[in-house]
């Protein structure tokens, strides 16, 4: 045992000093290439600042303001029955959900992580959150890749379906993780009492308990939303410089090798190892690199998908720095990731077999996309998406009180009738 406790301390020490000798090694390389680090940081920011700060600021305001007033556990009444038969969570995990279908990646970790320190959660209701809820926003997939990327907005619907087909395909596989290990028990067996009412005194409650002032609140919430943005801007010029000096070292052409072998393995062009090289870091340069690769157009979009679902280790850096502080583990989530990236891409073969699309596509030309644009689009998607959950959330309701009375009342009734016939063969002797 104490070899055992040894060996495993050895392994951990290994494991810092390579870390530190990998990180030194990085900061020489960027002292030996400033010009290539500068272009990638300069780069990094451009995206943080056109992109993502105008786009997510909002939804990250409203969500925590959302939040404070009870308005998500609202709806998460409403959205029990259908969150926690398919897949094993709380009914507020919807709004993780929906905030993460219209604004995209990081914007269901940081509910998610909310929820956690609010004790909305289990630890492991959690994790299955953030196994399904990280998607990438829908102006990213019609308009960056499909317009911008591809020059075919077209293949936008089929970037967009089958990513969020892979999402839910996840959510449902993770539905299962952590049962053994899941202690929880509290599964509350509400009356039938009014839904609408039952909503309000939920709502209320967590203001109540929430106990800040509207002046507060609002300060808090635009304070804690600026920092973690800027936290996540600095992730996307970190791996945006950590790509660009490996490159310029010369380290990515002996991983090159390695994926072209299994590229052609599944029966795809090989020359979209560099792609997934890349979008292995980050996914905007990855899925550039994929689009621009010349070959077939459907090798092309599978291994886009792929590289969306998996959203990069610059997106993993995000989750891990805004999870911080609570006891969810990362694990789970990366093999999700992997999950998604495999499923997605299975997803768009399948797509096209069934959809007729042109081999010879447009030049692509650029597309940024917006802000007012973005928030429309996202904006618009919300409401949709929570609308359709919340009519799901009813007619499973409504299913199972269904089902309760066709299981429960029949056998309350032969029993009864069971009773009158003893009763009566009684009174007869």
């Amino acid at each position: 045992m104490a070899v055992v406790t040894g060996m495993g301390f050895s392994g951990r020490k290994g494991l810092f000093y390579f870390t530190a000798l990998c990180f030194a090694l990085i900061t020489l390389s960027l002292a030996i290439f400033p010009k290539a680090g500068l272009a990638a940081a300069r780069d990094g920011l451009a995206i943080f600042a056109e992109v993502v700060l105008p786009s997510l600021l909002p939804f990250f305001i409203l969500s925590e303001i959302l939040l404070g007033l009870g308005v998500v556990h609202f709806i998460g009444v409403f959205l029990e029955p259908l969150m926690r038969p398919v897949f094993n969570v709380p009914g507020v995990g919807a709004f993780a959900l929906s905030m993460g279908l219209a604004a995209g990646y990081p914007m269901d970790a940081v509910i998610t992580a909310k929820f956690r320190r609010l004790k909305l959660c289990t630890r492991i209701e959690g994790e299955r959150l953030l196994a399904f809820t990280n998607t990438a926003d829908p102006l990213f997939m019609f308009g960056a890749v499909a317009v911008g990327m591809f020059g075919y907005p077209e293949l936008g619907v089929i970037i967009a379906v089958t990513h969020y087909l892979a999402a839910f395909t996840v959510g449902i596989v993770f539905r299962f993780y952590g049962r053994k290990e899941e202690r929880s028990a509290v599964q509350e067996e509400t009356a039938p009492v009014n839904l609408w009412e039952r909503a309000l005194a939920e709502m209320h409650k967590a203001y109540r308990e929430d106990g800040r002032p509207l002046g507060q609140l609002l300060a808090d919430a635009v304070k804690d939303s600026v920092s973690t943005l800027l936290m996540i801007g600095g992730f996307i010029v970190l791996f945006a410089v950590l790509y660009q000096v490996m490159s310029e070292v010369g380290v990515l052409r002996y991983i090159l090798p390695v994926v072209e072998a299994g590229l052609k393995i599944f029966g795809l062009n090989p020359e979209l190892g560099a792609a997934v090289v890349k979008g292995f870091f980050e996914i905007d340069i990855g899925t550039m690199a994929a689009a621009k690769t010349a070959g077939a157009l459907a090798d092309r979009l599978i291994i886009a998908s792929a590289i969306i679902a998996w959203s990069g280790l610059s997106v993993l850096g995000q989750v891990m720095s805004v999870v911080h502080g609570t006891d969810l583990r990362v694990k789970p989530f990366i093999i999700a990731r992997v999950l998604h990236a495999v499923v997605a891409g299975f997803y768009t073969y399948l797509a096209l077999g069934m959809v007729k699309v042109p081999e010879a596509l447009p030049a692509a030309r650029t597309f940024t996309g917006g802000v007012i644009s973005r928030w429309m689009l996202s904006g618009k998607q919300l409401l949709i998406i929570t609308g359709l959950l919340i009519v799901a959330g009813l007619f499973m309701r409504f299913l199972s009180g269904y089902r309760l009375v066709c299981r429960t009342d029949q056998p309350e009734r032969q029993t009864e009738e069971a009773a009158g016939k003893i009763v009566g063969k009684k009174n007869r002797l």
